[in-house]
């Protein structure tokens, strides 16, 4: 037997043995990627976004699944980077999972709508559909919108329409801070735009771009907030960028408002604590307390059955919506095959959680859906994260509210 031979057959049997190996549920689940952080600065959020998918797989499960099966969540670390991202989509595709979804950074996202878009070019009988669920540069689904992604997360520009129209009526003097990559520039251009469409009476005192990820001492940036003579920092920075930044501003005795996007994402409550009682506000999908201020008893009843087993709150109805329209989709088409289930996908309307209109929008593949702005207070029936203080809504806007134009001009696959 020639080396060439042996090769070959100790390949093939190496790879019929892997196949035994494998276990036996695999052909009875539908498997569904999910790329996300899992090491370094920003581990936590991913962390605890797999918990709770985990949560929401078993709540489809256990009603009996999609097509009979099971479905299956299978995690990869991006490490918060684009090219880590595509080295995880490799793997997936390798693994002929045809859903992965992804849900932080909008770095990250742009390079998997790019990495998706070219896969699926060259390989048709082995497509995936990108599920995006909160990578949310407005770019993402206007001039780089793709067939082969769904946003199931409201873009910045929503958000930043929700944000200025939530701003008090007091505030004359707002300074800029935000992320210096995808997302942080978004949230800059949009919420200037919407600040000179909204509110033209209020003055920019400060626009400034930071480091992503990498400020240590936010002091310096504190003592420009503080000499601008500012009365609200608008910011679209989340984790460490935002939970360092306030306790700096605390620890100088900085009495500004913090108008924020995104303090509502796990760990920010209990980093931010009681420095953020009366002047901290996010946009956001959901809070334990949207129910109760809404009077909508089964979306309470829910939060008050995810408060019993979790020490986090549950804010992504946007995670369930999405879930709940893929296994409609799945439905639809009776099977998984990506464009079988993006054309079921396109057009498709539910309601969420609250009861509020949802509708994945056929031009551009973004969802249009509601959100709501709350303040940190302890005036609320439901605290966040065991602080004493939780999300009290003072403002909504609804998915028709939020059904902004769409510069996409998306190319159709033939077949």
């Amino acid at each position: 037997m020639t080396k060439i031979m042996r090769r070959v057959l100790a390949a093939a049997i190496l790879s019929f043995a892997a196949l035994c190996g494998q276990p036996a549920r695999a052909a009875d689940t539908i498997k569904i990627a999910y790329i996300d952080p899992f090491s370094g600065p920003f581990a936590s959020g991913g962390d605890e976004f797999l918990k709770i998918f985990k949560v929401l797989f078993d709540r489809i499960n256990a009603r009996g699944g999609v097509l009979g099966k099971q479905i299956e969540i299978v995690p990869f670390d991006s490490k918060l980077q684009p090219a880590e991202a595509l080295i995880a989509l490799k793997s997936v595709t390798d693994q002929n999972i045809p859903f992965v979804m992804h849900c932080t950074g909008s770095n990250v996202g742009a390079a998997l709508i790019d990495g998706v878009a070219k896969h699926n070019a060259r390989n048709p009988t082995n497509r995936v559909i990108y599920l995006n669920c909160g990578a949310l540069a407005t770019e993402l689904t206007n001039e780089k919108c793709d067939f082969w992604q769904f946003r199931f997360a409201g873009n910045v520009e929503m958000r930043a329409v929700t944000r200025i129209k939530a701003l008090s009526k007091d505030i004359t003097k707002v300074y800029l801070l935000n992320q210096d990559y995808l997302f942080g520039q978004s949230v800059q251009a949009d919420t200037k735009k919407w600040l000179a469409a909204l509110r033209p009476d209020i003055q920019i005192v400060g626009d400034e771009l930071m480091p992503f990820g990498k400020v240590q001492d936010f002091s310096p940036y504190v003592a420009k907030i503080k000499e601008s003579g500012a009365q609200t920092v608008v910011t679209g920075n989340y984790n460490r960028d935002l939970n360092l930044l306030i306790k700096e501003a605390m620890s100088q005795g900085l009495n500004v408002r913090f108008d924020t996007y995104l303090a509502h994402l796990i760990g920010g409550p209990t980093a931010i604590g009681p420095a953020g009682e009366g002047r901290l506000t996010s946009i956001f999908e959901y809070s334990g307390n949207v129910g109760t201020d809404l009077k909508m008893q089964a979306a309470e009843d829910f939060s008050v059955e995810w408060r019993k087993h979790h020490e986090t709150d549950f804010s992504t109805t946007n995670f369930m919506t999405m879930l709940d329209m893929l296994m409609a989709a799945i439905t639809k088409a009776g099977n998984t095959d990506p464009l079988a289930v993006a054309l079921a996908l396109e057009g498709m309307q539910t309601t969420d959680l609250v009861g509020q209109e949802n509708i994945m929008r056929k031009d551009d593949h973004q969802l249009l859906m509601p959100y709501y702005a709350g303040v940190f207070t302890k005036d609320v029936k439901y605290d966040s994260e065991h602080t004493g203080l939780g999300w009290k809504t003072y403002y909504s806007a609804s998915a028709k509210d939020l059904t902004l134009p769409t510069t996409c001009k998306m190319k159709r696959p033939a077949s």
